[in-house]
């Protein structure tokens, strides 16, 4: 039995090939076309740069040498300024503090001792001051004896000694008195110290030590995320960032968003000097090496509202208008549900 072979005439493949391309090609450029970053729209007066958001990092440590006795955040959380975030063992610091303020309760008894003492000198030497006038006439008459005269200021002499050395006594007195504050001061400082509190707005990034754990002096226990400076880093040519000024109205775009909101922004540092270009900064024209840096800042406020969806190291898009006069595109007016444009 003979099988026939069916074969397409070698024309007609010839002639869907331009037709496939051209169904290729409208794809792709349908697919770019859907998928095309905001910035080939821009007018003139608005410039962009990619980046991703940041913040600064604050360490939590300790000022003194000693163990830890407690942590009381985890990685993640949010924190508040003043918030009590871990505590060191303050027992022996404790100790000192009750031993210091000892010696100045003794300190200011003898601050008391030393008036009483210079209350008594000073009537002793008034007494003294009495009998010796009464003595200086007797003494010219010759009723009494010089010798008796001189042993009456010879007592004299001595109340006033006796006075004054009772008067430096006081003033030593007040000396270890304020000695003694100043080290129930420095000793209360470090009880304090012991308590480590958040000095910012933030969230932690890194738990860096353990309860239990004996640190040195400046050691880290945790790592902060400062949540109330949130910007974008871009890079920008010369020709663009000559015309940027601190201040100037900008919008963030992020790439974990698909871009579909825009965040409002201001222009808060302009580098004053050029650098290469960062591996991670894509530019349109590969020969722009030389780069301007530039931060966009999230309002503190815009901030605090989303706080729970701040998140750091997302990438995205940043754009800043030159010109006032420029309307932002439609694209870059769209808000989070809740934020109004202005």
């Amino acid at each position: 039995m003979k099988i026939k072979q069916c074969t397409a005439p070698r024309g007609s493949v010839t002639r869907k090939l331009p037709l496939i391309l051209i169904l290729l090609a409208l794809v792709a450029g349908g697919i770019w076309y859907l998928t095309r970053e905001p910035e080939s729209e821009l007018p003139a007066g608005i410039v962009s740069g990619n980046g991703r958001i940041e913040a600064d990092q604050v360490d939590i440590s300790t000022k003194y040498p000693g163990r830890v006795s407690e942590i009381l955040v985890d990685e993640g959380e949010l924190v508040k300024p003043g918030q009590v975030l871990a505590r060191m063992d303050d027992a022996e610091i404790k100790t000192q503090l009750a031993r210091a303020k000892a010696q100045l309760a003794s300190a200011k008894e003898s601050i008391k001792e030393a008036e009483a003492l210079i209350a008594q000198k000073k009537s002793s030497l008034t007494l003294a001051e009495q009998e010796l006038q009464r003595a200086l006439p007797l003494v010219e008459k010759g009723v009494m004896s010089q010798r008796v005269g001189e042993q009456r200021k010879a007592l004299l002499d001595s109340a006033k000694a006796a006075l004054a050395a009772a008067m430096a006594h006081l003033e030593t007195a007040k000396s270890t008195t304020l000695a003694a504050e100043a080290t129930v001061n420095q000793i209360q400082v470090q009880l304090d110290e012991c308590v480590l509190k958040s000095t910012t707005q933030g969230r932690v990034l890194y738990r860096l030590a353990e309860t239990g754990e004996v640190l040195g002096a400046g050691g880290k226990i945790l790592t902060l995320l400062d949540l109330s400076e949130i910007h974008m880093e871009v890079f920008l040519p010369s020709a663009d960032s000559g015309k940027i000024a601190i201040g100037s109205e900008a919008r963030i775009t992020l790439d974990a968003a698909s871009s579909e909101y825009a965040i409002p922004a201001v222009v808060s540092f302009v580098s004053p000097e050029a650098q290469f270009t960062p591996k991670q900064v894509e530019t349109l024209n590969e020969r722009q090496k030389l780069m301007f840096r530039v931060h966009i800042r999230i309002p503190q406020e815009l901030v605090l509202r989303h706080i729970d969806k701040v998140k750091t190291g997302v990438r995205g898009m940043g754009y800043i208008r030159l010109d006032d006069s420029v309307a932002w595109p439609e694209a870059l007016e769209k808000r989070y549900p809740g934020d109004q444009p202005k």
